[in-house]
């Protein structure tokens, strides 16, 4: 009798070491990163938390050494920051995208970005279903997420003539909107200071701007001046936020700046416009590059708007006409002076590739022309892509600081930004000028980013969201790209994830395409 009470003592000594056991369940993950400074980007500090990934979500997020996971991989990420994969909203990487380069938007992975906004200054596709068909068929390095053009939208129903929309070519473009919201862009994008999206009124884009606010999205805008080149600067703010406040639809107001020595300053006043209706209720969020300089082509830098209407035979036919001259050249002239003269007006991209790296002044002064008519002469050629050095670094540093500014890029071929612009705002905004923290830094490129633009389940190191992961060296994470030389790959970023698949591993890129579609 007593030998059969000490066996089923022992039993039930073992029953409850099995269910203590059983209390801290155990888990079978593809990954395990243990050991690094964990930023989630929703606490304003580094954690020591365990991260864990199941195919393409983050399952399991633990104090470190408490997690009961199986792993078929563990990385170890000690002296390492883990954050979620930056989110750029503004790119012009489509041509990347669809090409069939197996480094597809390697420049943005080792930035830290995983997910990119295309779409942006009214140029975006309209049919959004077609592109984002196209991208998944043709894989992709990084995430990509749409807005539709408004430009686009406008070019398709009524050509690039200068004019105002009538009923039934407003009702046209509102369908197209419509269509585009349903197939999942995340909003309209706007490019008021381009053509044909200049040529539109107010009241064109406000109708616009309630289909997408039926369908919650966002109205991000290039606005109409970021200088004195037509409406202004602060006049171009308000604007955009009587489009925003009639149409009841976020507003986002694409790469911030006062461009030009004649808005020097007014950052300030901007930055009390956009509050006041922030307090009024309006939502407003911006992004903004970290870089003195602009990016585009010369001839939307320089030329006035009139004479880019309808074709591009008409355009050259207007450069040509001499009875447009003089008009044409006190045009292009103060226009030039906006920019800060021609000797800031840096060659970037070109058919003849002697010229790239010198100013629109060398290039005058060679060639024995003005600088107004070597600049006629160029655009006649081709396209001429320029860095514009046009900005205050106190309206850089003012618009930095406000908590509804976020990162981007804006990234072109021949600007540093389209390779650099992430690590080059961490390494002068947070290491050296120290105006951010590394918090700051991580929710500005993440998780308010996400939020801004409507993006669900990304952004944010938290279970249930995609495991789109970064795992960076906090003292090595760098710009290697100039204006000298604009396409080298930055460096730092040790580890990426994207939708739960490893494509850097310890420095290496793995050749693999593992970005989706990202519908709002």
């Amino acid at each position: 009798m007593k030998d059969v009470f000490k066996t089923k003592k022992l039993l039930a000594l073992v029953g409850l070491v099995i269910l203590s056991g059983c209390s801290k369940k155990q888990l079978e993950a593809d990954y395990l990163i243990i050991n690094g400074q964990v930023y989630t980007a929703e606490q304003p500090h580094a954690e020591a938390l365990d991260i864990a990934v199941c195919g393409s979500k983050i399952c399991g997020v633990f104090l470190q050494g408490e997690s009961n996971v199986i792993a078929e991989q563990t990385i170890d990420a000690t002296n390492m920051i883990v954050s979620p994969g930056f989110i750029d909203p503004h790119t012009h990487t489509l041509e990347e995208l669809l090409s069939n380069d197996k480094n597809n938007n390697l420049n943005y992975l080792t930035q830290g970005v995983t997910t990119v906004v295309n779409g942006n200054d009214g140029e975006g596709p309209v049919d959004i279903a077609g592109t984002a068909s196209k991208l998944q068929k043709n894989k992709i390095g990084t995430n990509v997420a749409l807005l539709i053009g408004h430009g686009s939208v406008r070019e398709q129903v009524m050509g690039r003539v200068q004019q105002h929309a009538s009923a039934e070519q407003l009702d046209e473009m509102q369908k197209l909107v419509a269509k585009g919201m349903q197939e999942g862009a995340l909003g309209l994008s706007s490019g008021l200071y381009y053509v044909p999206g200049s040529y539109a009124n107010t009241e064109e884009i406000v109708s616009l701007a309630k289909v997408v606010a039926e369908y919650q999205g966002i109205y991000d805008t290039h606005m109409r001046d970021e200088s004195t080149f037509n409406i202004g600067f602060l006049n171009a703010i308000k604007e955009s936020i009587e489009i925003a406040e009639q149409a009841q639809v976020h507003l986002h107001l694409a790469h911030i700046k006062a461009l030009g020595v004649d808005v020097w300053g007014q950052s300030e006043q901007a930055i009390e416009l956009i509050k006041q209706a922030q307090q009024k209720g309006v939502s407003i969020s911006a992004d903004q590059y970290p870089w003195l300089a602009s990016g585009t082509k010369l001839h939307s830098a320089i030329m006035p708007k009139w004479v880019m209407a309808d074709s591009r035979e008409a355009f050259i036919g207007r450069l040509n006409d001499a009875m447009l001259a003089d008009r044409l050249h006190a045009e292009i002239t103060e226009n030039i002076r906006r920019r800060g003269g021609a000797d800031s007006l840096l060659i970037t991209a070109f058919q003849d590739a002697n010229l790239v790296g010198k100013t629109l002044k060398e290039v005058a002064q060679a060639s024995k022309q003005s600088v107004v008519d070597t600049a006629i002469e160029l655009v006649k050629k081709g396209d001429v892509r320029v860095a514009s050095f046009n900005m205050s670094q106190q309206d850089v540093n003012a618009f930095m600081q406000q908590p509804w500014v976020v990162t981007s890029s804006d990234g072109t071929n021949g600007h540093p930004r389209k390779y650099a612009s992430f690590p080059q705002k961490y390494q002068e905004y947070v290491v050296n000028k120290q105006l951010l923290t590394i918090a700051e830094f991580i929710t500005q490129s993440s998780s308010k980013t996400a939020a801004y633009l409507g993006i669900k389940d990304r952004g944010v190191l938290k279970e249930g969201y995609v495991a789109d992961i970064i795992i960076w060296d906090a003292n090595n994470f760098q710009a290697n790209a100039d204006f000298s030389q604009w396409n080298r790959l930055s460096s730092g970023v040790k580890y990426t994830l994207v939708n739960g698949h490893l494509v850097i591993d310890k420095y290496n890129y793995l050749n693999e395409l593992q970005g989706e579609f990202v519908a709002r």
